[in-house]
């Protein structure tokens, strides 16, 4: 199985609250957030600038540039983040499997 980027790096204190933050981005077909579907691979902040790096459920999801937004919003309501930069990247492929325990229990998903 291909590692997930940024894996087993611990997050700053700001990239913590950057993850935070974006868990009140909601897929709108889906309605969960981002970071539990697990479309959320990697956050780095360095100075005022965040990258985040991430995928979403399928290639051409009409809903992009309407996340991309919203993920933009949220990173910078985050106090002392100015500018947010996003990574969109198709490998590692997402899944299902990479939806958190909490995001399947909302989904219905079971096992």
């Amino acid at each position: 199985m291909e590692e997930v980027l940024g894996q087993g790096e611990e997050f700053s204190p700001i990239e913590n609250d950057v993850m935070s933050s974006l868990e009140s981005v909601i897929d709108p077909e889906l309605g969960i957030d981002l970071v539990n579907l697990g479309l959320i691979y990697d956050v780095v902040v360095k100075e005022k600038d965040c990258l985040i790096t991430m995928t979403l459920t399928t290639m051409g999801c009409p809903l992009s540039n309407l996340l991309a937004d919203e993920i933009t919003k949220a990173a910078k309501g985050v106090a002392g983040i100015e500018n947010c930069q996003i990574n969109l990247v198709w490998q590692p492929a997402w899944n299902p499997s990479m939806i958190s325990r909490f995001g399947k229990i909302s989904l219905g998903i079971h096992g």
